[in-house]
C-alpha cells in the first residue's frame, strides 16, 4: 500500500503545482494585451507621432500600455482603455445603413474635432475608429465607462498627430 499512497500524492502535488503554475499566469492581475497592427511605413510614422503627444492621463486613468511593448499601441487603466493605431478600417465604416443611422450598433460622430465611428462590442465594451484621417486609429473602452471623457482627452493628441485625409 505504501507505493500507491506515493503515487496518489504525487499525482495530488502534481495537479497542485499546475494550479498554482496557472494562478500566476491569470490574467487578474488586469494586464492588458494588444494585437499590434502593421500598417504601411508612412502610416507607422504617423502612429509614432501619435504615441509621443498621447496624454499620460486619459479620463483620470494613468497610461499602462498593453503587451507587447509598441508605438502603435497604448492603454490606460490597465484593459479599460487600450487604444491601436493603423488598423484596417472597419467594414461598418463603408455600410450605408451606419452612415443613414439605420445601425443600433455603429454609429459616427464627432468629438472635439475628430470625427469616429462608434461600434457596440457588448459586455460595455465600445470600439471607437477614427474617420476622415490618414490614419485609422482605434480605441477600446470597456467597463460601461462614459467615454466621452476617453473621446475628449485623446482628441488633442489626434488631431495633432494624424492629419485630415482618407486613410487607405
Amino acid at each position: 500500500m505504501p507505493v500507491n499512497s506515493f503515487r496518489h500524492r504525487h499525482a495530488v502535488l502534481s495537479a497542485l503545482a499546475v494550479l498554482i503554475t496557472a494562478a500566476g499566469c491569470s490574467s487578474a492581475d488586469d494586464s492588458a494585451s494588444a494585437a499590434v497592427p502593421s500598417p504601411d511605413a508612412k502610416v507607422t510614422q504617423l502612429c509614432q507621432n501619435l504615441d509621443k503627444a498621447l496624454p499620460a492621463k486619459v479620463d483620470g486613468e494613468s497610461r499602462d500600455d498593453p503587451e507587447p511593448a509598441s508605438e502603435l499601441t497604448a492603454g490606460w487603466g490597465g484593459v479599460a482603455i487600450i487604444l491601436r493605431c493603423g488598423v484596417e478600417r472597419p467594414p461598418k465604416m463603408a455600410d450605408p445603413k451606419v452612415a443613414n443611422g439605420q445601425d443600433a450598433d455603429a454609429v459616427p460622430g464627432g468629438v472635439e474635432g475628430v470625427d469616429w465611428l462608434m461600434e457596440r462590442q457588448g459586455d460595455d465594451a465600445y470600439r471607437f475608429t477614427t474617420a476622415n484621417r490618414e490614419a485609422y486609429v482605434e480605441v477600446r473602452v470597456t467597463g460601461g465607462r462614459d467615454s466621452t471623457g476617453v473621446l475628449i482627452d485623446l482628441a488633442p493628441a489626434v488631431r495633432k498627430a494624424i492629419p485630415e485625409g482618407i486613410a487607405f
